[in-house]
């Protein structure tokens, strides 16, 4: 859980903005844009209509700016004669304009020509229409026309022009301040152009740290007085000059900065509110690709509306805007449609955004909200994610994903909220790949302990599904029902007295490697070697339901691999081995035991001990297995032959003991006869019926009974036949050695 949280911390620190990762930030654009582009709407909206001074408009026209007569006679055919609604100007009219020659004239008149006859006369019947800037202002005045100017920040703080009314004063504030961006200079308009037109508004853009443009103030601060956006001036104009009312999101503090919920619009039409973000922006809403080409809007040259060419009244009722897409006026901005983007369409998105009553904007409380969706998610996956594996881990971390993106989505498309995403996602993905590298790192670590544990004991194919959840093994001791396994050569201890020591080595590790390989084939676990004798369990560390069953296979297994053993044998003249296999099953205790300097994996208790006697009776009874009567019960898919009831040294109870004949199915019609037989022989033996017994004998010799199991039989009646009659006799044989 530390590890998953690790990204979280760091998370909620790039969230709150106590430390900042230009990754994240630059993510966070990224992903805004995806999401952008992904629902432009693409249509064209026909309210608005760009007349744009493009190359091929100065070219018929001349270079920008153009004189004012013809920027009179530009709104004149705008407003007069195609009936529009509102014109704003994306340019700024910031010098007087001297082409007509006026004012040398007038510096005639006052001086070399003073005393010219008429000449005073004839330039004051010239002066109106040589006087460019005030036709241009006639043709402004009493228009719905917006200038344009834009904010500057310098050391300098100079002004040029002159700026409109502030749409917000302090004192209309009651003192309060808006966080709003602070200029110290400005551009603007030639005071008689001001005073005709005294709607304006700036045309400045917000770039973010990779110089696209996403969002525009729609106010800015200028000693203390708070100025619109052209695209809020048009609009304003346009609801017939609405008022500006803050929308505080909360009770204002005179003195201080105060963040706005939005803005309210109060005009005869009612009110509108218009959604900004803590810097008094809003996100541009982008429709489509910019330009002429784009789609979004209409684009008309600046020279067909100055030479008339449109037909009469064909933009009545329209927003026109006068911008400019020629690359020698430096009016295009990088955005996240576009890269060379004209910055008057930019404007107009906006525009257009407040005509369809939709906004996109970061409200206030979206640190909050990501600091909560960090935490949120975090939390879950921190809680979550050990408890799973890898591949639900992964799930999960999708469904979070999928959850965040989508919730971000919804709120984006419903609302206009633009809300953060970028470091949720990257914590999700980093608490899932911490969480995946360390449980990784813990589960090799564990691997390699538990293959270093159990490598030299358990088969590897064993060691493999134990790695699967290693968590479950350990080497602490505990109580288990198993089986254990007890496997004596016979007859090895004379062949060795004859043979040279390499010779036995070799021999040892192949007998070895043949019962090994028997005993991993069923599942066992080696638990030593010692000497001749070879000890096994089943049924940890791996836990099996059927570990008796298993026990007795790779018994029979090792009784058939010493067999073919023993035939190489004798093609070779070399001597022949018996082998003699106990086999118990009970309650033991499992476990890593011994001391400081040497462990082993290993079983003890009572059914350990009983198992290891009954491998003593092998030899005995002549046969190569001796099972007890709980592996026979565990074990029932095998044909079992009972060979006695004994008591062995240390034990008191008497015990069942029985060797398995094959299993169920696989046993010949003629060893069931016989083992018919051998139940009837006991049958008579325990009910101390001696007639019957040599009866018995007389058939069992006739049938496939061992020589060594037919002469203790034949014994065993001769002994016992000698003695009274015992009433309370269980037919028990007592073993006082080991």
């Amino acid at each position: 859980m530390a590890w998953v949280l690790i990204p979280v911390v760091l998370g909620v620190l790039h969230a709150s903005g106590a430390v900042g990762f230009q990754f994240l930030e630059r993510l966070e654009h990224l992903i805004y844009d995806v999401r952008l582009r992904a629902t432009l709407p693409g249509t064209a909206d026909d309210r608005i209509v760009i007349v744009d001074l493009d190359e091929a408009s100065m070219q018929r026209v001349g270079q920008w700016p153009w004189g004012r007569d013809k920027m009179a006679a530009f709104s004149n055919e705008l407003f007069e004669r195609q009936q529009i609604a509102v014109l704003g100007f994306d340019v700024v009219f910031a010098e007087a304009d001297a082409s007509s020659g006026l004012s040398r004239l007038r510096e005639l008149a006052q001086g070399p020509l003073r005393d010219q006859p008429g000449f005073a006369k004839a330039l004051a019947a010239l002066a109106p229409a040589l006087d460019y800037d005030a036709r241009f202002a006639q043709a402004l005045d009493t228009q719905n026309a917006v200038l344009g100017y834009y904010f500057t920040s310098d050391r300098d703080g100079q002004g040029r022009g002159t700026l409109p009314p502030p749409a917000l004063t302090s004192q209309q504030m009651g003192g309060a301040l808006l966080n709003a961006t602070v200029w110290n200079g400005f551009g603007a308009n030639i005071p008689l152009l001001a005073q005709a037109a005294p709607a304006a508004g700036f045309f400045n853009t917000m770039s973010d740290g990779d110089g696209v443009v996403r969002a525009l103030p729609l106010l800015a601060e200028y000693e203390g007085a708070y100025y619109e956006s052209l695209a809020l001036a048009v609009y304003r104009t346009l609801l017939g000059g609405a008022q500006v009312v803050p929308a505080f999101a909360l009770d204002p503090v005179p003195g201080e900065r105060n963040l706005l919920r939005g803005i309210e619009l109060h005009g005869h039409a009612g009110r509108r509110f218009i959604p900004v973000d803590e810097q008094l922006a809003t996100l541009v809403p982008y429709r489509g690709p910019g330009g002429p080409a784009g789609g979004s809007f209409r684009y008309i040259p600046a020279a067909d509306v100055l030479e008339g060419r449109l037909p009469a009244a064909s933009l009545r009722g329209k927003v026109v805007l006068m911008g400019s897409t020629a690359p020698g006026l430096q009016d295009l901005r990088a955005t996240p449609v576009g890269r060379v983007y004209p910055g008057v369409e930019a404007h107009a998105n906006v525009l257009s955004g407040f005509l369809d009553g939709k906004a996109l904007y970061r409200p206030d409380y979206a640190v909050a909200f990501d600091v909560v969706q960090i935490v949120a998610s975090g939390l879950l996956l921190a809680l979550v994610l050990p408890l799973l594996s890898a591949a639900r881990a992964l799930l999960l971390a999708a469904v979070v994903l999928l959850a965040l993106v989508g919730a971000n989505a919804l709120l984006y498309l419903g609302p206009g909220l633009a809300l953060p995403l970028a470091s949720a996602l990257v914590v999700v993905v980093l608490a899932t790949a911490m969480d995946m590298a360390h449980g990784y790192l813990t589960e090799s670590r564990t691997k390699r302990h538990l293959a270093h544990l159990f490598g030299t004991y358990v088969p590897p194919e064993l060691v493999d599904e134990m790695l699967l959840e290693p968590e479950r093994y350990s080497m602490q001791a505990a109580s288990r029902e198993l089986t254990v396994m007890f496997c004596d050569m016979r007859g090895f201890t004379a062949m060795s007295e004859r043979m040279e020591p390499v010779q036995l080595q070799g021999l040892l590790n192949d007998i070895f490697s043949r019962l090994t390989q028997a005993i991993r084939a069923h599942r066992g676990t080696i638990d030593k070697y010692m000497g001749d004798c070879v000890m096994a369990f089943w049924g940890a560390p791996v836990p099996t339901q059927e570990h008796a069953a298993l026990a007795v296979r790779a018994a029979l297994d090792m009784v058939a691999a010493v067999q073919a053993l023993n035939e190489r044998h004798r093609a070779a003249g070399l001597p022949e081995i018996g082998i003699g296999i106990g086999l118990n099953t009970g309650t033991m205790c499992v476990g890593d035991m011994g001391s400081d300097m040497r462990r082993s994996y290993t079983v003890i208790g009572d059914a350990v001990n009983l198992g290891s006697r009954l491998e003593g009776l092998c030899k005995v009874y002549g046969v190569d297995i001796v099972a007890s009567e709980s592996t026979r019960q565990q074990a029932p898919d095998f044909v079992w032959q009972e060979l006695d009831r004994v008591r062995v040294k240390g034990k008191e109870d008497a015990v069942a003991i029985f060797r398995p004949l094959g299993r169920q199915g696989q046993v010949a019609p003629e060893q069931l006869r016989w083992l018919e037989q051998w139940n009837e022989a006991l049958t008579r033996l325990r009910a101390q019926d001696w007639p019957a017994c040599d009866h018995a004998a007389a058939v069992l010799r006739q049938g496939e009974a061992g020589a060594k199991l037919l002469a203790w039989y034949e014994e065993r009646v001769a002994t016992l036949r000698v003695l009274p009659y015992q009433p309370d006799w269980d037919g028990a044989t007592r073993f006082d050695t080991k």
